[in-house]
């Protein structure tokens, strides 16, 4: 189930990625045409903002079940296969860790966005929603990086 959702996590990411690029292409090209009555997207940086935090967000668990993260190579290939486990899960441990301090962050920040009502300058957007988007991410990211500790740990690799 895991490997589903941030799939499908990881392709919406992807889309609203590519939605972001036609949305500044279509930008710039309006900037370019401003003398036959065109211009640029109104609020195209904050939806860019908003957008990219999101799709970021979105790749990290899907990433993390891919062992897709840098990894250093040429000391890993020094060690034994047990050693390397062990080094992957503790890795994948700190990930973890770092997921949930990620995750409260964004809650917190989100809350604080939301409570005192703040939004974007040209489009007027709450701000918590560019908060809410990227900690559905970092939250799927929490139970990914503790399944890879175990999967690590007995010696599995990632899924296709």
């Amino acid at each position: 189930m895991l490997h589903v959702i941030a799939r499908g996590l990881a392709l919406l990411g992807g889309t609203v990625l590519v939605a972001m690029i036609v949305l500044t292409s279509v930008s710039i090209i309006g900037r370019a045409l401003i003398f036959a009555g065109l211009g640029p997207v109104p609020g195209d940086f904050e939806l860019m903002e908003m957008g990219c935090a999101f799709a970021v967000f979105a790749f990290l668990p899907w990433c993390q079940l891919r062992r897709g993260h840098v990894t250093v190579d040429i000391v890993m290939g020094r060690f034994g296969r047990r050693a390397n486990r062990l080094i992957n899960a503790f890795s994948s441990l700190l990930m973890t860790g770092a997921a949930v301090i990620v995750a409260l962050q964004l809650f917190k920040g989100a809350a604080d966005k939301a409570s005192y009502g703040e939004t974007t300058w040209i489009l007027q957007l709450p701000l918590w929603w560019g908060y809410a988007g990227a900690l559905l991410g970092a939250v799927m990211l929490i139970p990914v990086s503790a399944y890879t500790i175990w999967r690590d740990l007995h010696d599995r690799g990632p899924a296709a």
